[in-house]
């Protein structure tokens, strides 16, 4: 069986992923993944923009991971506070989300942080202090205490 090395364009199930170059028989591949633009056959001009590609790539992750660490160093320890409203024994009227704590962090720091990356495991719906983390980057994350009070 005759086999050919192809570069993928996309994610291909069982394969591989974009920009891998694999060895596919070679009637799968002229036959298949080459006219249904999942793949073209690697020659070295490929190759090399394979490598082009990889190497940005990898450059752009590590900015966005250092821009994590940073702003992580940045969020460590920090105390959040949200004021609610709240009835007798310190129950709270609704709930305090993590879209509550990420809008707080966004005023503190002036730096955007997305809602899904802050981690509260349930709704906080009493007074009190609770450790809240927030995951920047796979691998990258702070703890902040956030600390519900209630309104004067």
């Amino acid at each position: 069986m005759k086999t050919m090395k192809v570069v993928l364009r996309e994610d291909v199930k069982n394969l591989g992923k974009k920009g891998d170059i694999v060895d596919v028989a070679e009637g799968h591949g002229r036959n298949f993944l080459v006219p249904r633009g999942l793949a073209v056959p690697a020659s070295s001009g490929v190759l090399k923009e394979v490598s082009l590609v990889r190497n940005s790539r990898a450059k752009k992750d590590a900015r966005q991971e250092q821009k994590a660490r940073d702003l992580a160093g940045r969020l460590q320890g920090l105390e959040v506070t949200v004021k609610t409203r709240s009835g007798e024994g310190g129950k709270l009227y609704g709930a305090v989300t993590s879209r509550d704590v990420a809008a707080e962090i966004e005023r503190l720091l002036s730096q955007k942080i997305d809602r899904r990356k802050v981690e509260l495991p349930e709704p906080v719906k009493t007074l009190g202090r609770y450790p809240v983390q927030v995951r920047l980057y796979p691998g990258v994350q702070a703890e902040v205490t956030l600390i519900v009070t209630a309104e004067d």
